[in-house]
């Protein structure tokens, strides 16, 4: 993803949200492989991620929002890398695993929603172990991140109440906060969920 693009996102998104960038995004490394994980509470997510970070990310997303008619477009020029579970389709898990480890490999910076699917709540679900075989097969520092503000937004997966449209969700305001590295010795999916939880709780 070039800077030209990272711009027009940035810019598409602030359009819309009002977004405020809090915590540690200064650390998030400036250069060399890292990944980001946080929660996943709408379609925009990465977005919104894309738009504070400072640098090009490659996403890891479900094949199916990566597939989607609305923002697959999107998802394709931010350089997505689409997985599946294994009982779903186990050729296409492993493709992005390798993916992964390629593009980390090569210093890129990689974003994953460990929950592995969007919010049906708005809160929190148990994070999933594949953050754990990324570190482990790519040794790399890990950030977490937390989003405020997208439940109950027309991209969230919240029930809208009868009458309301898309427009009245414009300039809405969303946090985007950013924790501390975790060294990739330390790396559990249980330490990064409890890191996620208490930036999403404001703790």
């Amino acid at each position: 993803m070039g800077t030209g693009f990272e711009g027009l996102a940035r810019w598409l998104v602030k359009t819309v949200y009002r977004i405020e960038r809090q915590g540690c995004w200064d650390s998030v490394p400036a250069e060399g492989g890292a990944v980001l994980v946080s929660n996943h509470v709408s379609y925009v997510d990465a977005a919104i991620i894309a738009a504070c970070a400072g640098r090009p990310i490659r996403f890891v997303m479900d094949h199916r929002i990566f597939a989607s008619k609305m923002f697959g477009w999107l998802f394709r020029r931010l350089r997505a890398i689409p997985i599946a579970p294994a009982k779903e389709d186990g050729v296409l898990k492993e493709r992005a695993f390798a993916e992964v480890a390629a593009a980390l490999a090569q210093g890129d910076l990689v974003c994953i929603f460990p929950e592995g699917r969007l919010s049906p709540t708005g809160g929190l679900q148990s994070f999933q172990h594949g953050v754990e075989r990324i570190v482990r097969e790519t040794p790399v520092p890990v950030v977490p991140v937390a989003l405020h503000g997208l439940w109950g937004s027309v991209f969230s997966r919240a029930k809208r109440s009868a009458g309301s449209t898309w427009t009245d969700h414009l300039r809405r305001r969303v946090r985007a906060v950013c924790g501390t590295p975790v060294a990739p010795l330390a790396v559990s999916c249980t330490l990064l969920e409890q890191r996620v939880r208490a930036l999403e709780e404001g703790a």
